[in-house]
């Protein structure tokens, strides 16, 4: 360790001291003030990303926008419940709060590179065999800087910069979430009503046929056992009906604990049925490398990687000199009056540098953590662009299945219409047998709900869809207003062209 202070009394000896002390310092530090670099991020393993979806509508060359892609189903309740779930929802609220302390992290780091000043003053009172010795005052102002000669507090601030600009895209992702999982209850809620509606017209039907075999019964045609199966029908499908209200009221609880309410604050509000929304299958999907562009979760992947290998930097950076400056200014007398006539000035200079000698290897052994942690991030982030290429290809899929299932369900369910309506006529006419009637009436109710919550599953993945590709969030532009955002994690070449590997 080497020290050089010079007190700055008065003459121009002293001074040359000083400057003397500075070059010293300057030397050592000469060698070493540049950290040596970590290995490029570009290094890292790439992840490979097809030029097209394997299943779902083509490719187009500019990927949709998706961020209020809830306004696509053309439902007000659904758009009003998004965005005030968006705007009082716990999970925002929770991640604002994060992207606010990282932020003032963000700005603690930042103010080391920056000279300190700090304003004294004191008093002292003393007394000699009951004799008063006076009271000294003083007043001083002293100023301390250290030169990061050594680029550790620039790479702390690059760590810190990096960690809040992944907790705004944190906040993205949650509210990417929060989107999904509002409309998701929203379109359980209108599947749930719309089979209550198609349970309760099954049950009208059922209940008309059981009037129609007790009249036959009482006629003689028939005997009590149709009767008694027709009304073990109807009350079987009259069951349904608690179950589903069940369901109804939990999803309206969901909505309004998902839109920062107590459960029961929407129920008013939902309890009018409307039609189950479906958006418009006209999605203009962008290449993989795009959509991911949009995924906030990939976005804070790549950034904690950046911040990992900034915080080898800092690592690495403990190993180098440090240098500290630092000076004081202050007027001291021994009464108040006299500060302002007759006060001795008292000024002081110094300037220090150490750097480490033997630390039995710790400095080292950090660095190699640090290395570790990163490489961690880098594994972390690979596996989360992974993932988003799972999620869209997945839901890709189940929309493919959806579309299909439904044209067959409906085709069925217009079949078991006809069958059940010609059942009864010729039940009433004697034709046929009540077994028939009653299986007719079964297939009817199994395939119209089959209908409602295939379509409602449909809905339910283009949901997921929108939220896959990364819709549903905006960065906020409180994290980005003092540094130039990250690069995507999406490929780009210099041209700015789609790649086929991307890597962070």
């Amino acid at each position: 360790m080497t020290t050089a202070t010079i007190a700055h009394l008065a003459g121009p000896a002293r001074r040359a001291g000083l400057a003397a002390a500075l070059g010293l310092c300057c030397s050592l530090l000469a060698g070493c003030a540049t950290p040596p670099a970590h290995p490029a991020t570009a290094d890292a393993p790439a992840v490979a990303v097809p030029a097209a979806w394997s299943v779902g509508p083509p490719a187009s060359a500019e990927a949709t926008s998706l961020t209020r892609w809830w306004t696509r189903f053309q439902d007000p309740t659904l758009t009003t419940l998004v965005d005030q779930a968006l705007a009082s929802g716990t999970d925002v609220q929770r991640a604002q709060a994060a992207l606010h302390q990282a932020n003032a992290l963000r700005d603690a780091s930042e103010a080391a590179l920056w000279p300190t000043l700090r304003l004294s003053a004191s008093a002292q009172h003393s007394t000699s065999g009951g004799d008063s010795n006076g009271t000294p005052l003083a007043v001083g102002l002293g100023a301390a800087w250290s030169p990061d000669l050594s680029g550790l507090r620039r790479s702390a601030l690059n760590a810190s910069q990096a960690n809040a600009l992944a907790s705004a895209a944190t906040l993205g992702d949650v509210q990417r979430a929060l989107a999904a999982s509002v409309a998701q209850s929203y379109i359980a809620l209108r599947s749930t009503q719309q089979r209550l509606d198609i349970a309760e017209d099954n049950l009208a039907s059922q209940r008309e046929t059981l009037q129609i075999t007790q009249w036959r019964e009482q006629a003689g045609l028939v005997t009590s056992l149709e009767s008694e199966q027709a009304r073990g029908a109807a009350n079987q499908t009259a069951a349904l009906l608690p179950t589903l209200q069940t369901s109804v009221d939990q999803s309206q609880h969901a909505l309004a604990v998902l839109t920062g309410q107590p459960p029961a604050a929407l129920a008013s509000t939902l309890t009018t049925r409307a039609p189950l929304p479906q958006a418009a299958d006209d999605l203009a999907l962008g290449i993989p490398a795009q959509a991911l562009r949009q995924r906030p979760d990939v976005q804070a992947a790549e950034l904690q990687v950046q911040a990992a290998w900034a915080r080898v930097d800092q690592a690495r950076a403990a190993a180098a000199p440090d240098l500290n400056l630092s000076g004081s200014l202050g007027l001291s007398a021994l009464s108040l009056g006299a500060l302002t006539n007759g006060a001795s000035v008292v000024s002081a200079l110094m300037a220090s540098v150490a750097m480490p000698l033997f630390d039995g290897g710790a400095i080292s052994a950090n660095v190699r953590a640090q290395q570790a942690a990163a490489k961690q991030a880098s594994a972390a982030w690979q596996a989360t662009v992974l993932t988003a290429l799972k999620d869209v290809e997945d839901v890709l899929a189940a929309l493919q299945g959806d579309r299909q299932r439904i044209t067959l369900l409906e085709q069925a369910a217009d079949a078991a219409s006809n069958a059940s309506g010609l059942a009864r006529q010729r039940y009433g006419s004697g034709l046929v047998d009540f077994q028939t009637v009653l299986e007719t009436q079964r297939t009817l109710l199994a395939t119209q709900s089959a209908v409602a919550s295939a379509r409602a599953d449909q809905s339910a993945d283009q949901v997921r869809l929108y939220a896959a590709l990364g819709g549903g969030w905006q960065a906020d532009n409180r994290a980005t207003a003092r540094a130039t955002p990250a690069a995507s994690a999406s490929p780009r070449s210099a041209n700015n062209t789609p790649a086929s590997t991307t890597s962070p």
